[in-house]
């Protein structure tokens, strides 16, 4: 099955790392990418850009189109990975992992039901 985690942290915070620390960052998650890709369960990941560049499309009566994220929250969504994974269990064991990887925030854990099924290796 599989699941899409799903990357929560303060934007604010991850923006005002250097470049060094977000390197080192992401030279963790590479790890943790690299052991996935290697046993075939690595679906896509992306990191978002930032909400300032985000667009809204509010579903009224007529349409409307807003800048910006659609909530205001204290964490925002920065990114996802799909993998797959037998069960609820090893998805929260490759999140324990990012997690590892990446300090603070959180990651939401959700089964994906594939609207138009496709390949799952990048």
């Amino acid at each position: 099955m599989l699941y899409a985690i799903l990357c929560y942290h303060d934007e604010d915070l991850v923006g005002s790392w250097t470049r060094e620390q977000d390197a080192d960052v992401m030279t963790k998650l590479a790890v943790v990418q690299d052991k996935l890709k290697k046993q075939g369960r690595l679906g896509p990941v992306a990191r978002l850009l930032p909400t300032t560049a985000a667009t809204t499309l509010r579903k009224d009566d007529p349409p409307v189109v807003l800048d910006g994220p659609y909530a205001e929250t204290k964490e925002q969504l920065l990114g996802f990975y799909v993998v797959d994974c037998k069960n609820l269990d090893e998805a929260l064991d490759v999140a324990r992992d990012l997690g590892a990887a990446n300090p603070g925030g959180a990651y939401e854990i959700r089964p994906v039901g594939l609207f138009n099924p496709g390949d799952t290796q990048t």
